[in-house]
């Protein structure tokens, strides 16, 4: 009987991330992407390149608890996706369990796109608490968890310009 065939090189690609991920090593996420990587997911919104790799230099920075499981890898032509979970302190000091459906898309070799999907209004009222709950199904609050997102990543570049690229 054959052994079961290797893992493609774009399911080992999205392993390396998550694995890098959980060793807070924003270099080996980066490592990962296409120099012209797109993002996005429901706290940041769409980011470019540059704010793409600011974004993990910034959170692997500043996690302190952070854990990362990942599962469900599919890696299919120039498509894949992953299941993960993330496990951590948020700034409040709110405890947060955020679960993650990420899509992926592939070329030369490496990530040129990745999607994170969650269901923001579960992550406000973990990371929030009673504000979350009453108001994080809003477009209000919505767009505030974006503005200051982006404000926080904003500020990171201006101290650490040499780090977005």
């Amino acid at each position: 009987m054959p052994d079961a065939a290797a893992p493609s090189p774009d399911h080992a690609l999205i392993a390396n991330f998550y694995a890098a991920f959980a060793r807070l090593d924003a270099e080996g996420m980066i490592a990962c992407y296409h120099r012209d990587v797109g993002f996005s997911d429901p706290a940041f919104g769409e980011l470019d390149a540059a704010r793409v790799r600011g974004m993990w230099r910034m959170l692997c920075g500043r996690a302190k608890d952070l854990v990362v499981e990942v599962s469900g890898i599919v890696a299919d032509g120039d498509h894949g996706g992953a299941h993960w979970e993330a496990h951590y302190t948020f700034a409040t000091g709110r405890k947060v369990h955020n679960v993650i459906e990420a899509k992926f898309r592939f070329a030369d070799g490496k990530i040129i796109r990745h999607d994170d999907a969650f269901d923001i209004w579960r992550w406000t009222r973990m990371a929030l608490g009673p504000a979350g709950v009453l108001l994080g199904w809003t477009p209000l609050l919505r767009g505030a968890v974006r503005r200051k997102a982006n404000a926080q990543l904003d500020a990171f570049l201006a101290v650490k310009p040499g780090k977005a690229g």
